[in-house]
């Protein structure tokens, strides 16, 4: 008795690392569903949506300018950010402050990007911090999943924020 006890027990121990595993790896490598909260991506996405997130153009480089993506925290490794891609490595970003009085001109260094939120009068975002390291964007929001109303794929910025790209080959 105690013996097939010992094998029930081993049995479900086996079959929930398993399964750990395997919801490990989807989670990582595929994609996951990400509750958005706060105003910076607004009306895109506004707070308590649920989007999905895949994790497959992270790992092959194929982010582009115009996509949602989450992001670490360049400050607070605990907290994930949901912001757009406005600029790759080598593109020009004219970049203003929250009150639009000043206006300059930075590019995006290789290994970076620039982001901001939708809503950019609420957002702190690259404005703030500065370029983000590619090595923090953890995927890129393709579907919105909640409210119903709204599911499906998501608009292009609403601000037209993305203009002019600069690359070394032009």
């Amino acid at each position: 008795m105690l013996r097939s006890l010992l094998g029930k027990t081993l049995g479900f121990v086996g079959y929930t690392v398993q399964y750990g595993c395997i919801a490990h790896c989807t989670f990582e490598y595929v994609g996951e569903f990400v509750i958005c909260s706060g105003p910076s991506m607004e009306p895109t996405i506004v707070n308590q949506d649920i989007v999905f997130s895949e994790r497959m153009s992270r790992h092959l480089c194929k982010i582009q300018t115009g996509d949602i993506v989450i992001a670490k925290s360049p400050f607070d490794p605990n907290m994930n950010l949901c912001k757009r891609v406005i600029g790759l490595e080598g593109d020009k970003i004219c970049t203003s402050g929250p009150s639009d009085v000043f206006k300059s001109h930075t590019y995006v260094p290789k290994g970076h990007v620039w982001l901001e939120g939708d809503n950019l009068r609420n957002s702190t975002d690259s404005r703030s911090y500065g370029p983000v390291p590619y090595a923090l964007i953890r995927g890129r929001v393709c579907l919105k999943l909640w409210p119903l109303h709204s599911f499906g794929t998501l608009s292009e910025s609403p601000t037209r924020r993305i203009t002019e790209t600069h690359h070394d080959s032009d």
